[in-house]
Protein backbone atom coordinates (compact mmCIF):
# COMPACT_ATOMS: atom_id res chain seq x y z
CA UNK A 1 0.00 0.00 0.00
CA UNK A 2 0.97 3.28 -1.03
CA UNK A 3 1.09 5.67 2.32
CA UNK A 4 -2.05 7.17 1.56
CA UNK A 5 -3.65 3.72 1.00
CA UNK A 6 -1.97 2.82 4.07
CA UNK A 7 -3.96 6.22 6.39
CA UNK A 8 -7.13 5.47 4.39
CA UNK A 9 -7.40 2.48 5.60
CA UNK A 10 -6.21 2.80 9.42
CA UNK A 11 -8.89 5.80 9.22
CA UNK A 12 -11.80 4.17 7.20
CA UNK A 13 -11.38 0.37 8.37
CA UNK A 14 -10.31 0.98 12.31
CA UNK A 15 -12.47 3.98 13.20
CA UNK A 16 -11.07 7.09 15.00
CA UNK A 17 -12.66 9.34 17.35
CA UNK A 18 -12.02 12.46 15.54
CA UNK A 19 -13.83 11.30 12.68
CA UNK A 20 -16.20 9.40 14.40
CA UNK A 21 -16.98 10.51 17.94
CA UNK A 22 -17.90 8.44 20.65
CA UNK A 23 -18.76 4.98 18.57
CA UNK A 24 -15.32 4.49 18.40
CA UNK A 25 -14.06 4.28 21.94
CA UNK A 26 -13.32 1.26 23.37
CA UNK A 27 -13.56 2.22 26.96
CA UNK A 28 -11.02 -0.93 27.92
CA UNK A 29 -7.40 -1.26 28.17
CA UNK A 30 -7.01 -4.84 27.11
CA UNK A 31 -6.27 -4.50 23.34
CA UNK A 32 -3.39 -1.80 23.83
CA UNK A 33 -2.20 -3.94 26.67
CA UNK A 34 -2.45 -6.95 24.50
CA UNK A 35 -0.79 -4.68 21.59
CA UNK A 36 2.02 -3.95 23.21
CA UNK A 37 2.43 -7.70 24.38
CA UNK A 38 2.90 -8.32 21.09
CA UNK A 39 5.30 -5.57 20.30
CA UNK A 40 7.15 -6.02 22.98
CA UNK A 41 6.52 -3.99 25.60
CA UNK A 42 8.37 -1.07 23.92
CA UNK A 43 6.80 1.54 26.47
CA UNK A 44 8.86 0.14 29.22
CA UNK A 45 12.39 1.17 27.18
CA UNK A 46 12.25 4.78 27.91
CA UNK A 47 11.36 7.10 30.76
CA UNK A 48 7.89 9.41 30.13
CA UNK A 49 6.05 12.08 31.35
CA UNK A 50 2.01 11.66 30.90
CA UNK A 51 -0.50 14.74 30.68
CA UNK A 52 -3.86 15.12 30.55
CA UNK A 53 -6.85 17.39 30.79
CA UNK A 54 -9.49 19.28 28.73
CA UNK A 55 -7.58 22.54 27.48
CA UNK A 56 -3.82 23.21 27.27
CA UNK A 57 -2.64 19.47 27.88
CA UNK A 58 -1.16 20.15 23.82
CA UNK A 59 0.34 23.10 24.66
CA UNK A 60 1.73 21.89 27.57
CA UNK A 61 3.20 19.28 26.22
CA UNK A 62 4.62 20.86 23.45
CA UNK A 63 6.15 23.23 26.01
CA UNK A 64 7.38 19.97 28.69
CA UNK A 65 9.27 18.40 25.21
CA UNK A 66 11.00 21.89 23.87
CA UNK A 67 12.35 22.50 27.33
CA UNK A 68 13.90 18.91 27.18
CA UNK A 69 15.31 19.56 23.87
CA UNK A 70 16.91 22.88 24.98
CA UNK A 71 18.03 20.69 27.64
CA UNK A 72 19.96 18.15 25.52
CA UNK A 73 17.45 15.64 25.47
CA UNK A 74 16.41 13.39 22.58
CA UNK A 75 12.63 13.81 23.02
CA UNK A 76 9.74 11.94 21.84
CA UNK A 77 6.04 13.54 21.66
CA UNK A 78 3.00 11.91 20.75
CA UNK A 79 -0.31 13.98 20.95
CA UNK A 80 -3.50 14.36 19.25
CA UNK A 81 -5.31 14.92 17.09
CA UNK A 82 -3.21 16.17 13.77
CA UNK A 83 -4.01 19.13 12.16
CA UNK A 84 -2.83 18.49 8.52
CA UNK A 85 -1.18 15.36 8.90
CA UNK A 86 -1.12 12.48 10.71
CA UNK A 87 2.22 12.14 11.38
CA UNK A 88 2.03 15.07 13.27
CA UNK A 89 0.90 12.61 16.37
CA UNK A 90 4.58 11.04 16.56
CA UNK A 91 7.46 13.19 16.36
CA UNK A 92 11.27 13.16 18.31
CA UNK A 93 12.89 16.15 18.39
CA UNK A 94 10.07 17.93 16.80
CA UNK A 95 10.86 15.95 13.81
CA UNK A 96 7.61 13.38 12.51
CA UNK A 97 8.15 9.93 11.94
CA UNK A 98 8.68 9.08 7.73
CA UNK A 99 5.34 8.22 5.48
CA UNK A 100 8.04 4.80 5.09
CA UNK A 101 7.83 4.52 9.19
CA UNK A 102 4.29 4.85 9.00
CA UNK A 103 4.07 1.96 5.88
CA UNK A 104 6.61 -0.20 7.44
CA UNK A 105 4.56 -0.25 10.82
CA UNK A 106 0.86 -1.34 9.56
CA UNK A 107 2.53 -3.97 6.65
CA UNK A 108 4.27 -5.82 9.53
CA UNK A 109 1.02 -5.75 12.63
CA UNK A 110 -2.03 -5.55 9.82
CA UNK A 111 -2.57 -9.26 10.75
CA UNK A 112 -2.77 -8.75 14.16
CA UNK A 113 -4.66 -5.11 13.80
CA UNK A 114 -7.49 -7.01 11.92
CA UNK A 115 -7.45 -9.89 13.79
CA UNK A 116 -8.05 -8.10 17.22
CA UNK A 117 -10.22 -5.49 15.65
CA UNK A 118 -7.98 -2.62 17.17
CA UNK A 119 -9.24 0.87 17.09
CA UNK A 120 -7.59 3.55 14.87
CA UNK A 121 -6.02 4.98 18.73
CA UNK A 122 -4.68 1.90 20.27
CA UNK A 123 -3.01 1.13 16.76
CA UNK A 124 -1.30 4.51 16.79
CA UNK A 125 -0.27 4.67 20.73
CA UNK A 126 1.21 1.54 19.40
CA UNK A 127 2.81 2.80 16.69
CA UNK A 128 4.24 5.66 18.81
CA UNK A 129 5.52 3.57 21.67
CA UNK A 130 7.81 1.32 19.55
CA UNK A 131 8.92 4.58 17.20
CA UNK A 132 10.42 6.11 20.41
CA UNK A 133 11.94 2.51 21.06
CA UNK A 134 13.55 2.35 18.01
CA UNK A 135 14.86 5.95 18.00
CA UNK A 136 15.82 5.19 21.95
CA UNK A 137 14.47 8.71 23.57
CA UNK A 138 16.06 9.90 26.63
CA UNK A 139 12.06 11.07 27.33
CA UNK A 140 8.72 10.82 25.60
CA UNK A 141 5.87 13.44 26.30
CA UNK A 142 2.61 11.12 26.16
CA UNK A 143 -0.54 13.63 25.90
CA UNK A 144 -3.52 11.31 27.01
CA UNK A 145 -6.32 11.31 23.68
CA UNK A 146 -9.52 11.14 26.01
CA UNK A 147 -10.04 11.18 29.77
CA UNK A 148 -7.39 9.56 31.46
CA UNK A 149 -8.41 6.36 33.01
CA UNK A 150 -9.33 4.27 30.73
CA UNK A 151 -7.18 6.26 27.69
CA UNK A 152 -4.72 4.21 25.80
CA UNK A 153 -1.44 5.80 26.77
CA UNK A 154 -2.49 4.67 30.31
CA UNK A 155 -0.68 2.33 30.66
CA UNK A 156 2.74 3.81 31.29
CA UNK A 157 4.93 4.17 34.54
CA UNK A 158 5.90 7.82 33.98
CA UNK A 159 8.06 10.09 36.22
CA UNK A 160 5.56 12.53 36.77
CA UNK A 161 2.17 13.75 35.45
CA UNK A 162 0.76 16.79 34.43
CA UNK A 163 -3.08 17.28 34.94
CA UNK A 164 -3.99 20.69 33.26
CA UNK A 165 -7.14 21.92 34.16
CA UNK A 166 -10.71 20.43 34.49
CA UNK A 167 -13.76 21.95 32.37
CA UNK A 168 -17.05 20.91 30.35
CA UNK A 169 -16.12 18.32 27.31
CA UNK A 170 -17.24 14.91 26.28
CA UNK A 171 -19.84 14.90 29.09
CA UNK A 172 -22.03 11.47 27.44
CA UNK A 173 -18.73 10.29 28.11
CA UNK A 174 -16.48 11.36 30.62
CA UNK A 175 -19.47 12.15 32.84
CA UNK A 176 -22.05 14.95 33.69
CA UNK A 177 -20.14 16.97 36.35
CA UNK A 178 -16.33 18.37 37.12
CA UNK A 179 -15.92 16.25 39.79
CA UNK A 180 -17.00 12.93 37.64
CA UNK A 181 -14.62 14.35 34.85
CA UNK A 182 -11.92 14.86 37.19
CA UNK A 183 -12.23 11.28 38.53
CA UNK A 184 -11.13 10.42 35.04
CA UNK A 185 -8.44 12.63 34.22
CA UNK A 186 -7.20 11.43 37.55
CA UNK A 187 -6.73 8.08 36.57
CA UNK A 188 -3.60 9.11 35.23
CA UNK A 189 -2.08 8.97 38.96
CA UNK A 190 0.58 6.28 39.47
CA UNK A 191 1.40 4.87 42.93
CA UNK A 192 3.74 7.19 44.04
CA UNK A 193 4.30 9.27 41.17
CA UNK A 194 4.58 12.80 41.88
CA UNK A 195 1.80 14.75 39.88
CA UNK A 196 1.16 18.96 39.13
CA UNK A 197 -2.30 20.44 38.66
CA UNK A 198 -1.73 23.36 36.64
CA UNK A 199 -4.82 25.27 38.04
CA UNK A 200 -6.43 24.87 41.16
CA UNK A 201 -11.02 24.77 40.72
CA UNK A 202 -12.93 24.21 43.86
CA UNK A 203 -14.62 21.46 42.43
CA UNK A 204 -12.14 19.33 41.54
CA UNK A 205 -9.16 20.15 43.96
CA UNK A 206 -10.61 17.46 46.51
CA UNK A 207 -10.87 15.17 43.99
CA UNK A 208 -7.11 15.30 42.73
CA UNK A 209 -5.86 15.21 46.77
CA UNK A 210 -8.11 12.27 47.67
CA UNK A 211 -7.02 10.39 44.69
CA UNK A 212 -2.71 11.38 45.22
CA UNK A 213 -3.62 10.52 48.42
CA UNK A 214 -4.63 6.82 47.75
CA UNK A 215 -1.76 6.48 45.54
CA UNK A 216 0.71 7.70 48.12
CA UNK A 217 1.47 10.65 45.13
CA UNK A 218 3.25 13.84 45.88
CA UNK A 219 1.09 16.07 44.50
CA UNK A 220 1.43 19.54 43.68
CA UNK A 221 -0.66 22.56 42.82
CA UNK A 222 0.78 25.48 40.81
CA UNK A 223 -0.71 28.00 41.85
CA UNK A 224 0.60 27.78 45.08
CA UNK A 225 4.04 26.68 44.09
CA UNK A 226 4.40 29.97 42.41
CA UNK A 227 6.90 29.64 40.03
CA UNK A 228 9.06 31.85 38.03
CA UNK A 229 7.26 33.40 35.01
CA UNK A 230 8.95 33.08 31.68
CA UNK A 231 8.05 34.66 28.31
CA UNK A 232 7.35 32.06 25.68
CA UNK A 233 6.31 32.26 21.91
CA UNK A 234 3.04 31.02 22.37
CA UNK A 235 0.57 33.97 22.18
CA UNK A 236 -2.73 33.98 24.07
CA UNK A 237 -2.33 35.13 28.19
CA UNK A 238 -4.13 31.68 28.77
CA UNK A 239 -0.97 30.41 28.09
CA UNK A 240 0.54 31.31 31.27
CA UNK A 241 -1.78 28.69 33.14
CA UNK A 242 -0.44 26.12 31.42
CA UNK A 243 3.14 27.34 31.66
CA UNK A 244 3.04 27.74 35.87
CA UNK A 245 1.89 23.89 35.89
CA UNK A 246 4.92 22.95 33.26
CA UNK A 247 7.21 24.86 35.49
CA UNK A 248 6.15 23.07 38.66
CA UNK A 249 6.65 20.09 36.76
CA UNK A 250 10.22 20.66 36.06
CA UNK A 251 10.79 21.91 39.51
CA UNK A 252 9.47 18.90 41.17
CA UNK A 253 11.09 16.51 38.52
CA UNK A 254 13.71 14.62 40.17
CA UNK A 255 14.87 11.80 37.19
CA UNK A 256 16.47 14.69 34.70
CA UNK A 257 18.72 17.68 35.20
CA UNK A 258 17.12 21.15 33.22
CA UNK A 259 18.87 24.21 33.73
CA UNK A 260 17.24 27.67 34.43
CA UNK A 261 18.61 28.73 30.81
CA UNK A 262 17.19 25.16 28.99
CA UNK A 263 13.94 26.43 30.28
CA UNK A 264 13.81 30.02 29.20
CA UNK A 265 15.13 28.92 25.81
CA UNK A 266 12.73 25.94 25.41
CA UNK A 267 9.48 28.50 26.35
CA UNK A 268 10.76 30.94 24.22
CA UNK A 269 10.89 28.23 20.87
CA UNK A 270 7.94 26.02 21.55
CA UNK A 271 6.82 26.42 18.01
CA UNK A 272 10.61 26.48 16.04
CA UNK A 273 11.40 22.95 18.72
CA UNK A 274 8.22 21.11 17.75
CA UNK A 275 6.14 22.53 15.10
CA UNK A 276 3.32 23.21 17.19
CA UNK A 277 -0.09 24.57 15.29
CA UNK A 278 -3.20 26.36 15.81
CA UNK A 279 -2.44 27.96 19.50
CA UNK A 280 -3.86 31.62 18.29
CA UNK A 281 -1.59 31.49 15.35
CA UNK A 282 -1.38 34.42 13.35
CA UNK A 283 -1.67 33.59 9.25
CA UNK A 284 -2.08 37.04 8.45
CA UNK A 285 -2.09 40.97 8.97
CA UNK A 286 -4.29 43.62 7.58
CA UNK A 287 -6.55 42.45 8.14
CA UNK A 288 -5.21 40.30 11.30
CA UNK A 289 -5.82 36.67 10.68
CA UNK A 290 -6.01 34.30 13.56
CA UNK A 291 -7.09 30.98 14.42
CA UNK A 292 -7.16 28.90 17.65
CA UNK A 293 -7.97 25.14 17.95
CA UNK A 294 -10.15 25.53 21.15
CA UNK A 295 -13.51 24.03 21.06
CA UNK A 296 -15.53 23.96 24.31
CA UNK A 297 -16.72 26.51 26.73
CA UNK A 298 -13.72 27.12 29.07
CA UNK A 299 -11.61 27.21 26.37
CA UNK A 300 -13.28 29.47 23.91
CA UNK A 301 -13.70 31.81 26.85
CA UNK A 302 -10.30 32.28 27.17
CA UNK A 303 -9.54 32.61 23.84
CA UNK A 304 -12.74 35.17 23.23
CA UNK A 305 -11.10 37.11 26.71
CA UNK A 306 -7.58 37.17 24.37
CA UNK A 307 -9.81 38.32 21.34
CA UNK A 308 -11.18 41.72 23.08
CA UNK A 309 -7.82 43.01 23.79
CA UNK A 310 -7.15 42.97 19.67
CA UNK A 311 -7.62 46.12 18.44
CA UNK A 312 -10.17 46.23 15.50
CA UNK A 313 -12.60 48.09 13.64
CA UNK A 314 -14.90 45.35 12.96
CA UNK A 315 -14.66 41.47 13.97
CA UNK A 316 -14.87 38.97 11.46
CA UNK A 317 -15.72 35.39 12.91
CA UNK A 318 -15.05 32.29 10.74
CA UNK A 319 -16.96 29.43 12.69
CA UNK A 320 -17.50 25.55 12.24
CA UNK A 321 -18.49 23.17 15.08
CA UNK A 322 -18.83 19.39 15.13
CA UNK A 323 -22.52 17.78 15.29
CA UNK A 324 -21.97 16.11 18.69
CA UNK A 325 -21.40 19.85 20.75
CA UNK A 326 -23.70 21.92 22.56
CA UNK A 327 -23.27 24.48 19.88
CA UNK A 328 -25.81 26.80 21.17
CA UNK A 329 -24.33 27.57 24.78
CA UNK A 330 -21.21 27.65 22.82
CA UNK A 331 -22.75 30.55 20.31
CA UNK A 332 -23.55 32.21 23.59
CA UNK A 333 -20.09 32.78 23.87
CA UNK A 334 -19.68 35.35 21.02
CA UNK A 335 -19.93 38.64 20.98
CA UNK A 336 -23.30 40.02 19.24
CA UNK A 337 -21.81 42.74 17.95
CA UNK A 338 -19.43 40.82 14.76
CA UNK A 339 -19.83 39.39 11.45
CA UNK A 340 -20.52 36.08 11.24
CA UNK A 341 -19.76 33.43 8.33
CA UNK A 342 -20.87 29.98 9.49
CA UNK A 343 -18.71 27.11 8.07
CA UNK A 344 -19.14 23.27 7.97
CA UNK A 345 -15.69 21.17 8.53
CA UNK A 346 -14.88 18.79 5.86
CA UNK A 347 -15.50 15.71 8.23
CA UNK A 348 -18.58 12.87 9.41
CA UNK A 349 -19.16 14.47 12.77
CA UNK A 350 -19.22 18.46 10.73
CA UNK A 351 -22.40 20.47 11.75
CA UNK A 352 -23.91 21.73 8.13
CA UNK A 353 -23.57 25.72 7.46
CA UNK A 354 -27.03 26.16 7.67
CA UNK A 355 -27.97 24.74 10.73
CA UNK A 356 -25.10 26.32 12.64
CA UNK A 357 -26.43 29.03 11.30
CA UNK A 358 -29.86 28.81 12.05
CA UNK A 359 -28.64 28.21 15.99
CA UNK A 360 -26.53 31.69 15.48
CA UNK A 361 -29.46 33.44 14.36
CA UNK A 362 -31.72 32.44 17.05
CA UNK A 363 -29.29 34.28 19.67
CA UNK A 364 -28.84 37.30 17.53
CA UNK A 365 -25.76 36.43 15.57
CA UNK A 366 -25.76 37.64 12.34
CA UNK A 367 -24.05 36.41 9.31
CA UNK A 368 -24.16 34.07 6.22
CA UNK A 369 -23.86 30.63 5.57
CA UNK A 370 -20.89 28.67 3.26
CA UNK A 371 -20.79 25.16 2.20
CA UNK A 372 -16.89 25.01 3.35
CA UNK A 373 -14.54 26.72 5.43
CA UNK A 374 -11.86 27.95 3.09
CA UNK A 375 -15.12 29.94 1.13
CA UNK A 376 -16.15 31.77 4.47
CA UNK A 377 -12.52 32.45 4.80
CA UNK A 378 -12.58 33.83 1.10
CA UNK A 379 -15.74 35.83 2.22
CA UNK A 380 -14.30 37.06 5.38
CA UNK A 381 -11.02 38.23 3.51
CA UNK A 382 -13.15 40.14 0.73
CA UNK A 383 -15.34 42.15 3.39
CA UNK A 384 -12.65 43.25 5.75
CA UNK A 385 -10.37 46.36 5.47
CA UNK A 386 -7.17 46.32 6.96
CA UNK A 387 -7.73 47.45 10.25
CA UNK A 388 -9.98 44.62 10.95
CA UNK A 389 -9.68 41.18 12.54
CA UNK A 390 -10.55 37.72 11.35
CA UNK A 391 -11.05 34.99 13.38
CA UNK A 392 -11.19 31.32 12.76
CA UNK A 393 -12.25 28.51 15.14
CA UNK A 394 -15.06 26.57 16.94
CA UNK A 395 -13.42 22.85 16.31
CA UNK A 396 -10.01 21.53 15.86
CA UNK A 397 -11.02 20.66 11.86
CA UNK A 398 -12.04 24.32 11.11
CA UNK A 399 -8.49 25.27 11.85
CA UNK A 400 -7.27 22.54 10.27
CA UNK A 401 -8.12 23.28 7.13
CA UNK A 402 -6.73 26.87 6.93
CA UNK A 403 -3.14 26.47 8.84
Amino acid sequence: MTYQETLDWMFSRLPMYQQKGVAALNHKLDNIQAFTSYLGDPHNDFKSIHVAGTNGKGSSSHMIASVFQEAGYTVGLYTSPHLKDFRERIKVNGVMLSEDDVMAFIKSHKPFLEANDLSFFEMTVGMAFTYFSQQKVDVAVIEVGLGGRMDSTNIIQPEICLITNIGWDHQSILGDTLEKIAMEKAGIIKQGVPVVISETQKETHGIFKLIAAQKRSPIFFADDVDPTEYETDLKGTYQHKNMRGVVTLFQKLEAFEVSLTAMEKGLLNIVENTGLLGRWQILGTKPKIICDTAHNEQGLNDVLKQLKKENFKTLHLVLGFVNDKDVETLLQLFPKKAQYYFVSPNVPRGLESESLKKIGKGIGLKGKAYESVNKGLKAAKKASEKDDVIFIGGSTFTVAEVV
